[in-house]
């Protein structure tokens, strides 16, 4: 069979059989074919060891005009491992092909996460607060100005009491929150189900931008945009808030909170699982809290978290 043809159904099976995101999708695409543009149309028989070694090279190998690496050694890996869920399928589906088990990842570096101690982290709500204190003065509480205000505070306490990606974040509706219960249930990665919690102050800092809203719109968090005919800031039609729009918020608050640090949404994750596991929190329960797949991907974490070495250290350092 040819590649091409080969990658369309292996697109296919991903899409209907799979029921993979519309990202992971293009991802897949995206690879594969860098691999038929590198590579041509070959039968899928002719993708041998060789041909994997000198396509891994080419693109260890792409600069950009300055002479900088263009893909990391973590994105080239990527490619790799659509190329090896592309043979999965093929030898399932009794194509004569390469046996994916036979090409390894490249080692990459150990991961270094970024995290708030909590210092920083209440610098940041201390400034988030500071917003609404603003607002308040000004005598312009129940406009948009005021609810934009409220919406950060509930934002910053949501993400960091729940430890959502920030695109489960701004996916979020208001009748799928539930309040009382302080607690909810999201789709993440791959669409898979958990439920996540809202602390006492993140109910609270969203019950309060809820009961100022005047709107009936469905997201939980609203975009409020400037009007092209004035400085006031104004609703936008039923329009969700942007991943982008949080990203932005979340870095400017952190500025105006002295955080030398790059402060992401994602960071604010990192900061939940830190904290969960400095307390005394088990990693089966906080994989499941972030809805990781693999254990693998919570243990990051333990390398900042280590309470039995830092017992031992207290116990025997003398």
């Amino acid at each position: 069979m040819k590649l091409s043809s080969a990658i369309r159904q292996f697109l296919e099976h991903a899409e209907v059989t799979k029921n993979q995101s519309k990202k992971t999708l293009e991802n897949y695409q995206h690879y594969m074919q860098r691999l038929q543009d590198f590579a041509g149309d070959i039968t899928v028989m002719k993708i041998t060891l060789p041909l994997v070694h000198s396509f891994r090279l080419s693109l260890n190998r792409m600069v950009d005009k300055q002479g900088k690496q263009l893909l990391s050694t973590k994105t080239q890996n990527y490619h790799i491992i659509a190329l090896r869920a592309f043979l999965k399928w093929c030898n399932r589906n009794d194509i004569t092909c390469l046996s994916p088990e036979k090409i390894d990842l490249s080692k990459i570096p150990e991961r270094s996460v970024e995290y708030l101690n909590r210092d920083e982290l209440e610098r940041l709500f201390k400034a988030v607060m500071e917003c609404n204190i603003t607002s308040k003065k000004r005598n312009i509480t129940g406009n948009a100005d005021h609810e934009r205000c409220l919406r950060d505070a509930a934002i910053v306490e949501t993400l960091y009491s729940t430890g959502l990606r920030v695109s489960e974040l701004t996916g979020l509706n208001r009748n799928q929150v539930d309040l009382n219960r302080r607690e909810f249930m999201v789709r993440g990665k791959g669409k898979k189900p958990r439920i996540v919690f809202l602390s006492d102050r993140a109910a609270e800092a969203i019950e309060k931008y809820l009961s100022a809203r005047q709107d009936n719109f469905d997201p939980l968090f609203l975009n409020y945009r400037k009007s092209r005919t004035g400085d006031d800031i104004t609703l936008g039609e039923k329009r969700r808030l942007s991943t982008v729009m949080v990203q932005y918020l979340v870095r400017q608050y952190a500025k105006k909170a002295g955080i030398i640090k790059k402060v992401t949404p994602h960071v604010l994750r990192h900061s939940f699982a830190t904290e969960m596991l400095i307390n005394g929190a088990d990693i089966r329960s906080v994989q499941e809290m972030l809805g990781h797949s693999s254990i693998t991907t919570t243990q990051i974490y333990t390398h900042l978290t280590n309470k039995r070495l830092r017992d031992v250290h207290e116990k025997f350092h003398k």
